[in-house]
């Protein structure tokens, strides 16, 4: 076991990735995917992993055929088994109204999903990286996520297992090269057809200014899930002292409210009700609360939202309709 290996293996075990048995390691033959299945051939002795692989021919480029060859190929030289699918994407895309990109991932996880259950294997592996998760991250910002945004890319999320979550897709190349392992490129990732490729256009840009741009990022996403996690358990720890839950409203008591504390206590609430809690409606609506809440002593209405006061405090209700003005 080189360096860089070993790095991974205490990155897995730092993180409490929890993965042991029998992984389906999804494999195009791209560098990021080639990588991820050597390295975890490396490691499956020491993570207790028995590895499988599937090869997914979403049929949408002439050089498919020699993908598909390519990683049966190396399935052979590490003696894994292989199970392989041809999808109809375009058929799908068209039936669906919906772009090859969006129809790809659709039946490529369905598939892995059911290989996953035919097979038993716990997780399906996939090569998501650093850069992955930059990229995401400015796709997300550009769409106007909030907060939600600044979530890292988390290595377990339900079925999928992203063990390279934190590694940069150029030292998996280097680590490829460093072994004589070959890849196959796909030219289709260069083209600015979708989003994520014209973002990762504009990111090379950036990471040539600012080399450590994906780790800063990654750590700077780490901190703010932390203070998330900090201020929901403060406003948890107000439940029942401050604020509650009482049928479809909210009883907040009478007290000094801030507008920060105010509005992470109703994204707390909002979620509790499955109310619309778009982070400018909560910034719009925490500083007319908190001014009626602490002078207001006739009922009031801003949006859809309806303030009944009480001596102690008040309660906000969600009228259902067109939001009308505010009053």
């Amino acid at each position: 076991m080189n360096r860089f290996e070993s790095d991974l293996l205490a990155q897995i075990q730092r993180r409490g990735d929890g993965v042991s048995g029998r992984v389906l390691v999804a494999c195009s033959g791209g560098g990021d995917s080639v990588a991820l299945l050597l390295l975890l051939w490396t490691l499956r002795k020491s993570l207790g992993l028995d590895l499988l692989v599937a090869h997914a021919d979403h049929g949408l480029r002439s050089e498919s055929p020699e993908d598909a060859d390519f990683v049966r190929q190396l399935c052979r030289a590490l003696d894994l088994d292989l199970a392989e699918a041809s999808l109809g994407v375009r058929a799908h895309a068209k039936d669906r109204s919906i772009g090859l990109e969006m129809a790809a991932r659709e039946l490529r996880w369905d598939w892995l999903h059911q290989e996953a259950q035919q097979s038993r294997a716990t997780v399906v592996a996939t090569g998501h990286t650093l850069d992955d998760h930059t990229e995401t991250v400015f796709l997300r910002l550009a769409r106007g996520g909030g907060l939600g945004c600044l979530h890292p890319l988390a290595p377990r999320q339900d079925l999928r297992w992203s063990p390279l979550a934190e590694i940069r897709r150029d030292k998996l190349r280097s680590y490829l090269a460093s072994r004589h392992i070959p890849w196959r490129e796909d030219a289709s990732n260069a083209e600015p057809f979708t989003p994520r490729n014209r973002w990762r256009s504009l990111l090379k840009g950036m990471r040539e200014e600012a080399p450590e741009l994906d780790r800063h990022l990654f750590e700077t996403h780490l901190q703010a899930e932390e203070a998330e996690q900090l201020a929901r358990a403060l406003v948890a720890g107000w439940e029942g002292s401050r604020w509650f839950i009482d049928d479809e409203s909210i009883a907040f008591k009478r007290e000094t409210w801030t507008e920060v504390h105010l509005r992470w206590t109703l994204e707390a609430a909002f979620r509790r009700l499955d109310w619309p809690r778009e982070s400018d409606l909560l910034r719009n609506l925490a500083p007319w609360l908190v001014e009626r809440l602490a002078h207001g002593r006739k009922p009031s209405s801003w949006g859809n939202f309806h303030l009944n006061p009480e001596p102690a405090g008040g309660y906000l209700h969600l009228r259902q309709g067109p939001l009308p003005s505010r009053t």
